[in-house]
């Protein structure tokens, strides 16, 4: 019987956004070796589904672990189905500033720019 290879997911963080993450773990005090950053999508919003992004001490049984520009990045499998190709930017403009993600998997989205449906 012929191993299955285990799913892999491509996610990608720009520099912009990995200095960004990068400064929020250094304000967290007491972080682990382990901590990363848990990227995932939840039902909510406008359109279906919005992103959240939560620092966690530790990755859960079932996720992807992903190293991006020495950030560590968890990934559950129910979000990854919608976040497999997706880029995190950070961005500041003259509304202000905060991450943005693109995502080949969103087939419609809100004008708000919060929420996706896929």
């Amino acid at each position: 019987m012929a191993a299955v290879a285990a799913p892999e997911i491509e996610l990608n963080v720009t520099t912009s956004a990995a200095e960004e993450i990068k400064k929020f773990f250094a304000g967290e005090e007491d972080l682990p070796e382990t901590a990363g950053l848990r990227v995932r999508v939840v039902p909510g919003g406008c359109s279906g589904f919005q992103y959240s992004l939560n620092i966690e001490e530790e990755s859960k049984t079932g996720d992807f672990v992903v190293d991006r520009h020495g950030v560590t990045l968890f990934v559950d499998m129910f979000s990854a189905q919608y976040l497999n190709g997706i880029t995190i930017d950070h961005t500041t403009n003259m509304m202000g500033s905060g991450f943005t993600f693109e995502n080949p998997n969103a087939t419609g989205g809100c004008g708000c720019g919060t929420s996706f449906s896929a």
